[in-house]
C-alpha cells in the first residue's frame, strides 16, 4: 500500500512517500538523490534502538555507506546544546552541500536536525523519515524547521524545505498509545481547521485508526499532508492562510511552556486541548454553535485524549499566566496575540480581534 503526495514549490519539489515497508527499502528513494554513496543519520535513542539497525542494513546492501548520532529522547533536545552538539558532529563528518542528512525520528529530532541542515554550510539537503503520527502528519511536510527557547516554543528557526520525506506507517505500530494520541491530536486538527467532511470520517474511524487498522491509517496520513501540502503551497513562509495550520497551537504552546515542555503534556495532546479550547472561545464570542466545541471534546473524549486543563497531571499557572505566557508566541503580529478561531468545523480563520477577558474566561473554565 502506497501513496504519494507531492509538494510543488518551485525549485524545491518534493515527494512525500505513504504506506508500509518504506523503512526497509529507504535506500532506493535516497540513492537517486546522492552525489556520493554516504548519508550521515541523527536519531533519538529511543528510535534508533527500534529502527536504526535496519535503515543502516538497508543502505549497506545498496552500497551506500552511513554514520549515525543519537540524541536524548524528548521535547528538551530542542535546545542550543543539542543543535550545536549536532552542527558540530555533521562538520566533524566533513558534510558537504551536495550531502543528504537524515532526519530519523519524531518531530523534536525533524525539527531540530532540519535546522541543523538549514544553517550547516548556509543550507544542506535533507530527508525526513518521520516515525510518530504527529511528524507524518505534521512536522516533516511544509519545511519548519527549529528549536524552542526559554521565552517559548519554536522561537528560533527557518524555512529550510526537505528533499524527501518517507512516512513508513508500519513504524507507527511501535508507538505507545499515548503517543500515537498525542499525533491524532495534529490529525483531528486539519478536519477542523478546513474539512468538515474529513472530521466526520474521523468519528468513524478514529477507533480503527487507533486499533492498527493499516488502510484507514494510510488514509489519514494522506489526506492530511495533502491538506497541509496544499496550504504550504499557497503560503511557505506563513504570511497568510497558513497560519490557519496553527489552530489549537496558541493555547498548546502556552500549556507546553507552562509543563516545561515535559512528559507532562505531549505536543498533541496541548494541540488537541487547545483545538478544544479554540471552540470554546468560538462559541463564547458567538461565532459558532454551541454545539461545535461539545462536538469536538466529544470525538476527542471518545478517542481517550485529554480535552481539558485538569486532564494535565500537576498544578499549573493561573489564568493570567497562561495568557501572559500566549504573549511569547511567535504568532504575535505588532505586539497583538492572534488566534485560529472557527465559524464551525471545518471553517477556520485567524483573528486579532479578540477581547483578553474571553481568553481568560475560557482559561478559567478550563
Amino acid at each position: 500500500m502506497r501513496d504519494t503526495v507531492h509538494v510543488g514549490l518551485p525549485g524545491r519539489e518534493y515527494d512525500v512517500l505513504i504506506g508500509t515497508g518504506l523503512l526497509a527499502e529507504a535506500a532506493v528513494h535516497i540513492a537517486p538523490l546522492l552525489k556520493r554513496s554516504r548519508v550521515v543519520v541523527i536519531s533519538d535513542e529511543n528510535v534508533a534502538a527500534l529502527h536504526l539497525a535496519a535503515f543502516q542494513d538497508g543502505l549497506r546492501a545498496h552500497g551506500i555507506d552511513s554514520a549515525a548520532m543519537t540524541l536524548q529522547a524528548g521535547e528538551a533536545t530542542k535546545s542550543w546544546p543539542h543543535l550545536m552538539a549536532c552542527v558540530d558532529w555533521l562538520l566533524d563528518q566533513k558534510v558537504e552541500r551536495g550531502d543528504i542528512v537524515v532526519a530519523l525520528g519524531g518531530g523534536v529530532i525533524g525539527d531540530l536536525v532540519g535546522f541543523a541542515a538549514a544553517i550547516l554550510r548556509r543550507g544542506v539537503r535533507f530527508v525526513q523519515m518521520p516515525t510518530s503520527l504527529l511528524a507524518q502528519v505534521d512536522s516533516s511536510v511544509g519545511g519548519k524547521t527549529g528549536i524552542n527557547a526559554r521565552h517559548g516554543k519554536n522561537l528560533i528557526g527557518a524555512f529550510h524545505q526537505p528533499s524527501l520525506v518517507l512516512a513508513d506507517v508500519d513504524v507507527l505500530g511501535t508507538l505507545r498509545p499515548r503517543d500515537f494520541l498525542a499525533g491524532y491530536g495534529e490529525v483531528v486538527k486539519y478536519g477542523l481547521l478546513g474539512d468538515a467532511a474529513f472530521f466526520e470520517w474521523l468519528e468513524g474511524q478514529g477507533p480503527a485508526l487507533a486499533a492498527g487498522d493499516m488502510p484507514a491509517r494510510i488514509e489519514a496520513v494522506r489526506r492530511s499532508v495533502q491538506m497541509k501540502a496544499d496550504i504550504v503551497l499557497r503560503d511557505e513562509t506563513e504570511q497568510g492562510d497558513r497560519a490557519l495550520l496553527n489552530l489549537g497551537h496558541t493555547f498548546g504552546h502556552a500549556l507546553e511552556a507552562a509543563t516545561g515542555y515535559s512528559d507532562r503534556l505531549y505536543h498533541g495532546e496541548g494541540v488537541a486541548i487547545g483545538c478544544a479550547m479554540a471552540f470554546a472561545l468560538s462559541a463564547r464570542l458567538g461565532l459558532c454553535s454551541q454545539e461545535d466545541p461539545s462536538r469536538v471534546r466529544a470525538h476527542l473524549r471518545d478517542m481517550g485524549m485529554k480535552t481539558d486543563l485538569a486532564d494535565i497531571d500537576g498544578d499549573l499557572p493561573g489564568p493570567e499566566v497562561l495568557l501572559e505566557l500566549m504573549g511569547q508566541d511567535k504568532k504575535v503580529v505588532q505586539g497583538q496575540l492572534r488566534f485560529v478561531l472557527a465559524r464551525g468545523i471545518g471553517d477556520a480563520f485567524v483573528t486579532g480581534d479578540v477581547p483578553p477577558e474571553a481568553v481568560l474566561e475560557v482559561l478559567r473554565d478550563g
